[in-house]
């Protein structure tokens, strides 16, 4: 009798993996999530509150298509089915609350996943396949020349690292420190829950001016505008801010070699001895071989500027020993993230 047979489910999955996708990111899109809230709503109800077709076959099987993905619970069959979002769903994908992570799913549905359809093409040519293809400018320069876009962009990024940030907030040691600067702050978000946590530490945020208006009206809606200082500048053309802790989420990533170099080298210039320099990224596992959501985010690395990618605590490391950082830590904040600390 043969056991362990192989069959082709696994591969067929994989292969199929952009419908669970548009499943979800559409639902997302359409804010379902949100507009079922706590409540528990029949097929019918819902399909009326999100403007659906009056198909009934089509909206039974979008709906329990996300109950089959454990996104929806459902009780009951039939017409007088009703689904609720599950715990999971309920807590992370309700915009009406603040632990909401769907900024990053919307921006994949309206950005990122057309583009990854060209994943081939970028491997093919090291070339970007994001808007620069028809413009012919580099990603952050079509992206900041919109506020709105900027701000969405900001938000979603916001909302994918509050739980990272938090996790860096509660294991990093801020005692022997005075002061902190977050480096790419964007809305503030970090450097705000570092001054609520730390109350000790003078805290600021650094950006571009462009996002200043964005990140002073962020930390005002959270009464921390008197706690963060917004400072603004150019980190590629100008020094840092001078800090005890400097710290950057999910920026280095977005540069090549040369790029990272340059801001490692920055950040060692602007910290005292004994500083700490944090970066928080989805780092690669340092085998190479489990962290599957690090790796597909230095792909989409690829398809956003050809040239960056992710990386390893280990290449971090290596790095920073050549400009001169002597001690490193890496702390877990999640299955997938981490935060990689060197020290002055």
């Amino acid at each position: 009798m043969m056991t362990n047979l192989l069959t082709p489910a696994r591969l067929l999955d994989i292969g199929f993996g952009f419908a669970r996708a548009q499943t979800l990111l559409s639902a997302v899109a359409l804010q379902l999530f949100t507009k079922l809230g706590d409540g528990a709503l029949t097929a019918k109800e819902l399909g009326d509150k999100l403007g659906l077709d009056k198909a009934e076959r089509m909206r039974a099987d979008f709906f329990d298509a996300l109950v089959a993905l454990q996104l929806l619970e459902r009780s009951g069959n039939g017409t007088t089915a009703r689904y609720r979002n599950t715990p999971e769903a309920g807590l992370f994908l309700d915009k009406a609350k603040p632990s909401y992570v769907g900024g990053i799913l919307e921006m994949a549905q309206a950005r990122l996943f057309p583009f990854w359809a060209d994943l081939k093409t970028a491997l093919l040519t090291g070339k970007p396949q994001n808007e620069i293809k028809h413009s012919g400018k580099p990603m952050f320069e079509e992206l900041y020349a919109e506020p709105a876009r900027l701000e969405q962009f900001m938000l979603a990024m916001a909302g994918i690292s509050r739980g990272n940030f938090q996790a860096f907030i509660d294991g990093f040691n801020f005692a022997p420190y005075r002061s902190y600067c977050d480096v790419g702050g964007a809305t503030g978000l970090l450097a705000g829950m570092v001054a609520r946590a730390k109350p000790h530490l003078t805290v600021s945020t650094f950006d571009l001016p462009v996002v200043a208006p964005i990140a002073t009206r962020h930390l005002a809606a959270q009464g921390l505008d008197s706690r963060v200082a917004i400072l603004s500048g150019d980190f590629l053309k100008e020094g840092l801010p001078k800090a005890d802790v400097i710290s950057m989420g999910m920026i280095l990533h977005d540069w090549n070699l040369t790029g990272k170099m340059h801001l490692i080298r920055a950040a060692y210039d602007a910290l005292p001895e004994g500083g700490a320099f944090v970066v928080i990224e989805h780092l690669i596992d340092n085998e190479r071989r489990s962290n599957a959501f690090g790796l597909l985010m230095s792909l989409n690395m690829l398809i956003e500027f050809g040239d960056a990618f992710d990386y390893t605590a280990a290449d971090f490391e290596g790095w920073c020993r050549e400009v001169g950082f002597t001690r490193f830590a890496t702390l877990p904040l999640s299955p997938v993230a981490s935060a990689a600390v060197a020290y002055k």
